[in-house]
């Protein structure tokens, strides 16, 4: 039995959860979700939390989905409820990034603008031009758009230029005067 898989998920305050049709939806002040259950996983509502069940009988792998059931829908509540946020920090002289309306604009260091449409249910906001926190209510679908972002301009190993997301720590290298110079004594 999947140790995580066997929690039952509590369902928060302003939150609905309805499972039909071997589909979960969920809805609440953030959005709603729905996931699709696997063959082999069931899930059942009652006393205010959900409880996601295997049958090893319907599908071989249901004890290595069990597990990430439980936390799809843990997800799904959670971002229901609060959202997800993922924050990127723009580095380089001249760098900076804009929003209008869905669109956010990054100007960083091509002859053009980057301009790039948020999906729905996506909300960017740039702080000082160089600070941009991605918010949404499907964690998945936050993640991958901040990857995309930083895919436009990822942070280089030598003056650490780029796209990174905050709190990340970039490896840096030495150039090749930096190198030259320890050996010339």
């Amino acid at each position: 039995m999947s140790r995580v898989g066997k929690v039952p998920v509590r369902i928060l305050q302003g939150v609905k959860v309805e499972v039909k049709d071997g589909v979960v939806k969920v809805e609440g002040p953030k959005g709603k979700l729905s996931y699709r259950l696997p063959l082999g996983v069931d899930v059942m509502v009652k006393d205010g939390s959900i409880l996601v069940t295997r049958d090893e009988a319907k599908a071989e792998n249901a004890a290595a989905l069990h597990g990430m059931t439980r936390t799809m829908i843990q997800n799904m509540v959670h971002g229901a409820h609060v959202g997800f946020t993922r924050e990127l920090d723009i580095v380089g002289v001249g760098f900076k990034a804009a929003t209008k309306g869905s669109t956010l604009t990054l100007m960083v260091g091509y002859s053009h603008p980057i301009e790039y449409e948020m999906p729905t249910g996506i909300t960017a906001k740039v702080e000082n031009n160089t600070h941009i926190v991605l918010s949404g209510a499907d964690k998945m679908q936050v993640g991958m758009v901040a990857a995309k972002v930083r895919s436009f301009r990822e942070p280089e190993p030598y003056q650490g230029k780029g796209i990174r997301y905050t709190n990340e720590h970039i490896i840096r290298k030495q150039g090749k005067a930096a190198a030259g110079a320890k050996t010339s004594a």
